[in-house]
């Protein structure tokens, strides 16, 4: 459906809801916050309410987020004039703590507080992408008469949610916004980009000192780009020595042999099998005894970026290889296999960009590797045309050959 007969569509189903009927065309989420939002506010709704100018100020420059916004305001802000964007930054109660808009949308923002201090949380204005994002941890999109409030119903708006890195608590959201007239699909894409982006500028010294995850029974290894272990949801010290006998373990599920195991961890290293039993032994009472010997085996279920990313790279998929690659396999190894998988993974995930150079995980590939191939490579797919990735994509390229 083209977008203008999709914004009458819509205007159409929010007006009969109004009326009382129920739209079939309304998405379920959206549908189930437009009655969220009428059992607090009117539809005559004028503008967002302001917090406190003081108040917002303070509360932005104590957060993480600050830093990383003014670590990537000058991306921001291109993002924003040239896609004819209002791009803004929000806490977690959905108050705008930091906008900037392109010169078609930001005289439309200020009419409605879609300032610093702007309250855009459901029982403030209704239903909105920042209140949806935050409300479902994802990435979220509201289009033309979605929204609860009328005086938004020409905006097109994408956020998603921005996390503390360590943590994973929500920090807050990124939302890019224009008229529905000029939405694009990317959309939601660059702003989940751009949250990204946000996340690796927070400075270390901003990040709590313990990582705390979801239960998960078995062990879960993080093994690109960093090294961490967790069994049954609880993080394990290990030495990289033994965090290398667990990946090159995970990439054998039915076991190695002594020999087998020594070969793959030591290569020509003049190391004595004694001294491998006894990294084994004590990486096997480190996992209460769940790992089993003749052959040596993980004898429990194991999650790794290592799986997720081969995986994706089998479907082709390269947003989904570039969410799971964080860089080199345990880095600093000098273990052969771990090295050569290291080299094979590199290889298929920058192959899979240049096939499909989708530019939100080129965006988030440019985080971890400095590739000026598959950035160019991304830029020359999007043309000559207008693009809201465009500015982003461009000032990361810059920054790679400065």
């Amino acid at each position: 459906m083209a977008e203008s007969g999709r914004q009458r569509t819509l205007q159409r189903a929010w007006e009969h809801w109004r009326e009382g009927s129920a739209p079939e065309q309304v998405r379920p989420e959206i549908l189930s916050s437009w009655e969220r939002s009428a059992e607090h506010l009117p539809a005559t709704v004028e503008a967002a309410p302001l917090a406190d100018e003081g108040e917002t100020a303070t509360l932005f420059a104590e957060s993480p987020l600050s830093a990383a916004v003014n670590r990537l305001e000058g991306a921001l802000r291109s993002a924003a004039e040239d896609g004819d964007l209002v791009v803004a930054v929000t806490d977690p109660q959905t108050r705008i703590l930091w906008t900037y808009g392109g010169r078609v949308m930001r005289s439309a923002a200020e009419q409605v507080n879609f300032v610093a201090g702007g309250r855009w949380d459901e029982g403030s204005v209704g239903t909105n992408a920042l209140n949806l994002a935050l409300r479902t941890d994802a990435v979220s999109t509201v289009f033309a008469a979605e929204h609860y409030a009328p005086i938004v119903h020409s905006w097109a708006c994408w956020a998603a949610p921005v996390h503390d890195p360590v943590t994973g608590a929500q920090l807050g959201v990124l939302d890019l916004s224009t008229t529905w007239d000029r939405s694009h699909p990317i959309g939601a894409a660059t702003a989940q980009a751009l949250a990204r982006l946000l996340e690796t500028a927070i400075p270390a010294s901003s990040l709590a000192s313990t990582l705390t995850l979801p239960a998960h029974q078995g062990l879960h290894l993080r093994l690109l780009g960093a090294s961490e272990v967790h069994l049954d949801g609880s993080r394990l010290l290990l030495t990289r020595r033994q965090v290398e006998i667990l990946a090159i373990l995970a990439l054998h599920p039915d076991g190695l042999s002594l020999g087998e195991l020594h070969a793959h961890l030591y290569g020509d290293e003049r190391v004595s099998t004694s001294t491998l039993k006894s990294e084994v032994s004590h990486l096997r009472s480190a996992l209460g005894g769940r790992l089993a010997s003749r052959p040596y085996r993980l004898d429990l279920p194991v999650v790794s970026d290592v799986d997720a990313v081969r995986a994706a790279v089998r479907r082709g998929d390269a947003r989904s290889a570039v969410d799971a690659y964080g860089g080199d396999l345990v880095p600093g190894t000098s273990s052969p296999l771990l090295t050569e998988t290291a080299e094979y993974l590199a290889v298929a995930v920058r192959e899979c960009l240049l096939t499909d150079p989708d530019p939100s995980a080129v965006l988030a590939y440019s985080e971890v590797v400095a590739d000026t191939e598959v950035l160019q490579r991304a830029l020359d797919e999007l043309g000559d045309g207008r693009h809201p990735a465009r500015a982003p994509l461009t000032a990361r390229l810059a920054a790679v050959l400065r």
